[in-house]
């Protein structure tokens, strides 16, 4: 049976619902695919789903219970974990889509597991990688996204300090240097640094599909709702915590309006359906 409580935990400016399962995981995951709720939602043994949706998934099928008779059916089900653990809580939705493209692969998988989960990474962190992936989901037909692609998803923030620019050329020399022995040709480990460099810009040249691809999802946040765009400006704000408030504003204002003039910002039909009109209301409000 699928359980949810009200939607009374407060969080980046709307209140969420625990969404559980007192029988098993599969059971809770193929609830939520069939909602609509991304895999980066899941916590380890819940979804967190923001209160909008809480109705229509009541009306879906699960079942409105006190929060406190939630924990007790989460508990009784044995699928509760420690907090401690969440941090791990995406490994098995990444390794799944890891094991995809790269088999065999383990540890080179845990190598960038541990980067994107580095403890002063807040946006840069596995929830945006498995946004990034989920958004190339969206933008091409399922197995069809190239592999060199999807790897440059996995590195292009494998290195995050804060230095923009550098950070990229970083990672994609890592991809270089990591890749070379791992089966792929000369011309896939190239092609792969090269979309990772491209992330510094988001400027891919006409009729650089994979290019524009991987530019596009990288960028898909943009164009979230109005809570979602809310939690990854916060988040932004974490990443450059040692940066004061002045400093930190001038700062973002200009890569808020370099996005702006970016034309076009998503190049794919597709991208531009699903993010461009949002994306543009969310940056002109945040310059605003």
């Amino acid at each position: 049976m699928i359980y949810i409580d009200p939607p009374l935990w407060p969080a980046h400016g709307t209140h969420f619902s625990h969404l559980v399962s007192d029988a098993s995981l599969d059971e809770l995951h193929t609830f939520a695919a069939a909602a609509g709720i991304p895999e980066r939602a899941f916590d380890g043994d819940h979804y967190d789903v923001p209160e909008r949706r809480f109705n229509e998934l009541v009306a879906a099928g699960a079942v409105s219970v006190e929060a406190r008779v939630l924990v007790r059916k989460l508990i009784g089900s044995g699928l509760r974990i420690p907090a401690r653990r969440r941090n791990t809580s995406l490994k098995v939705p990444l390794l799944n889509r890891w094991e995809a493209i790269m088999p065999g692969h383990d540890a080179l998988f845990l190598d960038l597991l541990d980067r994107w989960s580095e403890p002063h990474r807040h946006y840069h962190g596995c929830t945006h990688l498995l946004a990034v992936l989920e958004a190339l989901d969206l933008l091409a037909e399922p197995g069809e996204a190239p592999q060199t692609v999807l790897l440059a998803a996995w590195f292009h923030d494998a290195v995050y300090r804060g230095a923009a620019g550098q950070d990229e050329e970083e990672s994609a020399r890592l991809a270089e240097k990591r890749l070379a022995d791992s089966g792929l040709s000369a011309s896939e480990v190239a092609e792969t640094a090269r979309l990772v460099r491209l992330t510094s810009d988001h400027r891919p040249e006409p009729g650089d599909d994979d290019g524009a691809l991987l530019c596009d999802a990288d960028l898909s946040i943009l164009g979230g709702g109005p809570e979602e765009y809310a939690r990854y400006v916060a988040a932004v704000r974490k990443d450059y915590a040692h940066i004061g408030d002045a400093d930190f504003s001038a700062g973002r204002a200009a890569v808020v309006r370099q996005l702006l003039e970016l034309d076009p910002l998503f190049h794919h039909e597709r991208a531009r359906d699903l993010w461009l009109e949002a994306a543009h209301r969310n940056l002109e409000s945040e310059l605003a």
